[in-house]
């Protein structure tokens, strides 16, 4: 009796798989939680000790409602010429981030905000001039609608500044703490004089710290 009924199972498997070639292989691929538009201005369920997008909003925030309230940068009768890049602008702290997503946002607010009161200079574009200057040069392209080859402009100020952080780890709780600083200076290119200075800071603290990419 038993081996009857081990033949007809076997009957049956072999069956279903002569139906279905994928059967015997076949993977549950049912899907997992759909993806989710957030407010950047606001925490997530994800979250850790390190800078994230409010942190990111915020500081940009702070620094062009700050900066266009300065009278040097922003109440000139001649538009200063400015020049808001990452380059000088150094991470020291434990903090893993790309400092474009700071700087970039950063720049692209008071952009907007300054409503011509500062001039922007794209300094890290230098070799899209150069060699939009060397097809003309070669006769490829003609010399456009905006005048003859001029030189590149010359800053008047230039961002600096820095990250900066202390972690504290919890011996027996594991937890950690983190302090976190951002500074940001405009310094007159031409005397070094920091004409205006700023700063945000947090303190976050977590039991288990996430992976930052």
């Amino acid at each position: 009796m038993n081996k009857f009924l081990l033949l007809s199972s076997s009957a049956l498997l072999l069956s279903a798989c002569a139906t279905d070639p994928n059967a015997a292989t076949r993977v549950n691929n049912s899907a997992g939680r759909a993806s989710v538009y957030e407010d950047v201005r606001s925490s997530s369920a994800i979250q850790g000790i390190g800078v994230e997008s409010q942190d990111i909003v915020g500081i940009a925030d702070k620094m062009v409602r700050d900066m266009l309230s300065n009278p040097i940068l922003a109440g000139r009768a001649t538009p200063p010429r400015v020049l808001i890049d990452s380059e000088y602008f150094k991470n020291m702290s434990s903090s893993r981030v790309d400092k474009d997503l700071i700087i970039n946002k950063l720049r692209v607010q008071l952009s907007r905000a300054a409503n011509g009161r500062m001039i922007f200079v794209g300094r890290q574009y230098a070799g899209v001039a150069e060699a939009e200057a060397d097809l003309q040069h070669a006769g490829v392209v003609d010399g456009g609608t905006t005048g003859a080859p001029a030189p590149t402009l010359r800053v008047d100020y230039r961002l600096v500044g820095s990250m900066n952080s202390q972690d504290t780890v919890g011996s027996r709780s594991g937890e950690t703490l983190r302090y976190q600083t951002f500074t940001f200076e405009m310094l007159d290119v031409r005397t070094l004089e920091l004409v205006w200075s700023n700063e945000y800071e947090y303190k976050k603290s977590a039991q288990d710290d996430l992976i930052y990419r």
